[in-house]
């Protein structure tokens, strides 16, 4: 810029009279002071750029402040078991590895062979030379080794461990791969639609296999059954316990149960595509919550997310209660050709509402269907009819009503009179 102001400068000068160039000394002065000039009006546009950039940089940053930060995690799911209500989602039907979650289905298929009685907790599980060579989490079997089954399931849901999974797998269904169809079949039946098997243990596949993957949502699916069964929540609440006669101590990976108020499972997993994952639940108050959080990075933000999901829920919602199990209801059921000739039939199962606490003013009604009469004989449990729970009148919930007790059929006038013979 000082270059241009002085080739101008110098054009004028040429092209002035001789009288006026006796004035050259003067210009030339001119000249000075206008390069000087230049030079300051460069400098204040310079300033003024750098203070508009500096003005500009506090309100991206605060544009980047405002905009949410990512949470610790790739997917949640927080749910209550009874209701099957969903309070909190992120991303709940994105597929994620399961890794050692799968092994929750594992338990529920266990947990329903005990129900039923196909299975018995003291069944030998007999270790293969398959189940010893398992890499990853275990208890080191070795082959040919025997342990009851209420063993194995320690091991597989307080220790995690693969070669427990795998022996048990084998023992009901002759192999992994048979088990893996169980397991399928099984999510098919939940209607876990974004989940699918390859594993019975959830490890890391091998090249050209793929991973087990499911959703934050379908785990809780899975543990809502799951909780249904006490031999499972008192497995999965356990910290410590030995093994082998004690030369091993198993320690539970899920540290909510050393840590959490109420925690008594379910079940944790970990490799390093699938980040670390958890479904915890806990009961307080009456009330169980279920909470999933899959791909944290680092397992204490893993725990500490599940712990603050189901701390919002148990202070933000609670369960009111309606009626207990085995409550009677106040109406009566006609009985043809039976003993008595009513009944008043009782809840099969406790009776709640799952309710927002700023909600608890609403209002509860219940309404019945039942039949006019029913006949006998009549067997203690049997379903009679339904009760329907309402919250502000919408239906919320339907309980089944039971009989209390058996009622035979009422005899004969002919076998009565044979009696008294």
């Amino acid at each position: 810029m000082t270059t241009v102001f002085q080739k101008i400068i110098s054009i004028k000068l040429r092209t002035l009279p001789a009288s006026a160039r006796a004035h050259r000394g003067a210009a030339r002065a001119l000249s000075m002071l206008l390069v000087i000039a230049a030079l300051h009006l460069a400098a204040a546009s310079s300033a003024l750029a750098a203070h508009r950039n500096h003005r500009e940089r506090p309100r991206e940053a605060a544009r980047k402040s405002q905009s949410p930060a990512k949470p610790p995690y790739e997917a949640a799911c927080v749910m209550e078991p009874t209701t099957g209500t969903v309070i909190f989602a992120r991303n709940e039907h994105e597929p994620w590895p399961t890794a050692s979650l799968a092994k929750m289905m594992v338990m529920l298929i266990v947990a329903e062979k005990l129900q039923n009685g196909s299975l018995k907790l003291t069944d030998p599980i007999t270790t293969s030379r398959k189940a010893a060579e398992m890499g990853g989490s275990q208890v080191y079997l070795k082959e040919g080794e025997t342990f009851p089954l209420a063993d194995m399931m320690k091991a597989i849901i307080v220790h995690s461990a693969n070669d427990a999974t795998v022996a048990v797998a084998e023992y009901i269904a002759g192999s992994t791969e048979a088990f893996v169809q169980m397991m399928n079949r099984k999510a098919r039946e939940l209607g876990m639609k974004d989940t699918h098997y390859y594993s019975v243990h959830g490890l890391p596949p091998n090249p050209g296999q793929k991973a087990d993957v499911s959703s934050a949502y379908d785990e809780a699916l899975l543990a809502r059954q799951l909780v249904r069964y006490p031999i499972i929540l008192k497995w999965s609440a356990i910290k410590t316990a030995p093994f082998r006669n004690g030369t091993f101590t198993l320690r539970n990976t899920n540290h909510l149960v050393f840590t959490y108020n109420g925690c008594d499972g379910l079940k944790t997993g970990f490799y390093h595509q699938a980040g670390f994952n958890v479904v915890a639940t806990a009961h307080r108050a009456g009330m169980r919550l279920i909470a999933v959080v899959l791909g944290s990075p680092l397992k204490r933000q893993n725990f500490e997310q599940a712990a603050v999901m189901l701390s919002e829920g148990f202070a933000s919602y609670e369960m009111r209660r309606v009626a207990a199990k085995g409550a009677a209801i106040s109406r009566e059921v006609a009985i043809r050709n039976g003993e008595v000739a009513s009944l008043k039939p009782v809840f099969a199962e406790d009776a709640s509402v799952f309710v927002k606490r700023d909600d608890a003013a609403k209002a509860i009604s219940v309404s019945y269907q039942l039949p006019p009469e029913i006949n006998a004989p009549v067997v203690a449990g049997q379903k009679i009819g339904t009760a329907e729970i309402s919250l502000d009148g919408k239906p919320v919930s339907v309980v089944a009503l039971v009989a209390p007790r058996a009622i035979a059929a009422r005899k004969s006038l002919l076998s009565r009179l044979w009696g008294h013979l």
